[in-house]
């Protein structure tokens, strides 16, 4: 049985968010320094995060946000992995004297742990991190013992953790893992724990960001109780977890892109709960089929059949709650591509003003600056890489901005590799044609929106399926920046109550400052 000290507090559980801010707290805390140079509280008085939490709910996901966000390394290890050798070091024996005499003393190699820290900040240059163990309750027998020392010290043998690395742990409640071994009391009271729970609408902005496929998006915004489930059966272990739809996600997107078959064999491979696997396996075909029938792209376009609205009107809730899925997917996608131009078309002019500045010895060589620069921000996407730092939105721009880069050195190479003003000139061009492309294509998704919203209005009036297109709108990243920037006027009649337009007047125009003038 698991002792009290493993038993959550109700009143003190945090979903994947609101734990996710509580460690970027402590992480700003913990990387405060004095006047002196020194952290604000030290090394030893820096207490351990430890996460608690049921299996797949996100808990390694967040370190790599909380990574991004804060610009600092990450690494990380499951403990389960590790036996005291490995985590400690190897034992040699050295000689030293003592009072005259030789002796022969034990040493420790340094820890595989410890040195993959070093090694990352030789590699990347970053002095900042985060050290994340998962499964820390799940220590070999030998290992347990040291592990107090870590927790209270960062040290595994006779090597710390260095300086500006920050200790996150996290593990499963015994009922989850066989293998769970009890903290005392002491362990504890070294820790800084949170106690998290599954969340389907916190998981649901995440799967927006993430590009989530829309039919799992659909299928659990009907069937909440899917989103997470472990339970036990006379076969063993049933469950379905938030990482599980998230891969089968990914899985599905490939099996799409290549024209195979989604069927229940997949699905059960990722949802290990066969009536779950089985409903969103018959789901997702019933999903596809309204995809064909309701001819989304017509509906976007403004020129949905009669046949189409007939349909719609007499559709269940349920099939309308999988067209509304289809018809914001389709938006969606287009606003999305728009938000990705504007951060790329950002990161640009960045690195474009930079080369302006070097042509301004009128013999520079624009195709070797824009090569240089190029190289630049894909070292930075290496980095990024190594150093777990860089989120894949992030990555994805930087690999667009490069890409355009060399787009521009090429331009240059077939103009007779002008330099100075000239070069410029070819350059100021090229972004200015591609800032009139993103207008262009924010255009096209606007009118996409406003066919949406007109859609609706004519075929359900002003009934329920309004109100979850606009709520869906809201809570999506993308859409909401997008609204945000470029307006839609339906959005906001029907949406007066959250004022949203008129609580972001104060967002910074951006393509107003999208000028390489």
């Amino acid at each position: 049985a698991a002792s009290d000290v493993y038993k959550r507090q109700e009143d003190s559980l945090m979903n994947i968010k609101e734990a996710k801010e509580q460690i970027k707290n402590a992480m700003t805390a913990y990387f405060t320094k004095d006047g002196f140079g020194g952290y604000a509280i030290p090394i030893e008085k820096q207490r351990p995060v430890f996460l608690m939490g049921p299996p797949g709910i996100g808990k390694t996901a967040i370190m790599e946000q909380i990574a991004s966000e804060l610009g600092v390394g990450l690494i990380s290890y499951s403990m389960t992995h590790h036996t005291r050798q490995s985590a400690l070091g190897l034992p040699f024996i050295v000689q030293k004297n003592y009072g005259g005499r030789e002796y022969d003393v034990s040493e420790y190699t340094m820890s595989e742990i410890i040195a993959s820290v070093y090694d990352m900040m030789e590699e990347t240059g970053l002095r900042e991190g985060i050290l994340f163990l998962d499964e820390i309750n799940c220590v070999s027998e030998t290992l347990a013992p040291s592990m107090l020392q870590f927790l209270q010290y960062k040290i595994f043998g006779r090597h710390r953790v260095p300086d500006g690395w920050i200790v996150v742990t996290a593990g499963n409640p015994p009922e989850y893992n066989n293998s769970v071994r009890e903290f005392d009391i002491v362990t504890w009271d070294r820790l800084k724990r949170i106690d998290v729970e599954p969340d389907f609408g916190v998981w649901k902005e995440y799967a927006y960001l993430s590009n989530v496929h829309p039919a799992i998006i659909s299928y659990l915004d009907v069937k909440h109780s899917d989103f997470y489930k472990i339970e036990s059966t006379v076969d063993g272990k049933s469950f379905v977890t938030a990482r599980g739809w998230s891969d089968l996600s990914d899985m599905i997107k490939l099996y799409e892109k290549h024209g195979l078959k989604v069927d229940n064999a997949l699905v059960s491979q990722y949802l290990q709960n066969k009536k779950i696997a089985r409903d969103f396996a018959v789901y997702y075909d019933l999903y596809m089929k309204y995809k064909s029938d309701y001819q989304i792209g017509e509906i976007l376009s403004g020129k949905a059949s009669e046949e189409i609205k007939r349909r719609a009107k007499a559709a269940k809730f349920d099939e309308r709650l999988a067209l509304l899925s289809l018809i914001l997917d389709g938006v969606n996608e287009g606003m999305r591509a728009v938000a990705n131009e504007e951060d790329m078309l950002s990161a640009l002019l960045a690195c474009l003003k930079e080369v302006r500045a070097g042509l301004s010895n009128s013999a520079a060589d624009a195709v070797k600056l824009l090569g240089e620069k190029a190289s630049a921000v894909r070292a930075k996407i290496e980095k990024g890489k190594a150093s777990s730092s860089l989120s894949a939105e992030k990555r994805h721009t930087l690999n667009l901005t490069a890409a355009a880069l060399e787009e521009e050195a090429a331009l240059i190479e077939r103009n007779d590799r002008p330099s100075g003003t000239a070069a410029f000139a070819l350059m100021k061009k090229d972004f200015d044609s591609r800032v009139a492309a993103l207008k262009k294509n924010a255009e096209a998704a606007g009118k996409k929106l406003s066919n949406a919203f007109a859609f609706l209005e004519e075929v359900f009036g002003e009934g329920q399926e309004l109100l979850i297109l606009v709520t869906e709108l809201t809570i999506n990243a993308h859409s909401s920046r997008f609204i945000s920037r470029y307006g839609c006027k339906e959005y906001f009649a029907h949406n007066k109550e959250l004022l949203f337009y008129e609580r972001r007047k104060e967002l910074i125009e951006e393509l107003g400052d999208l000028n390489f003038d």
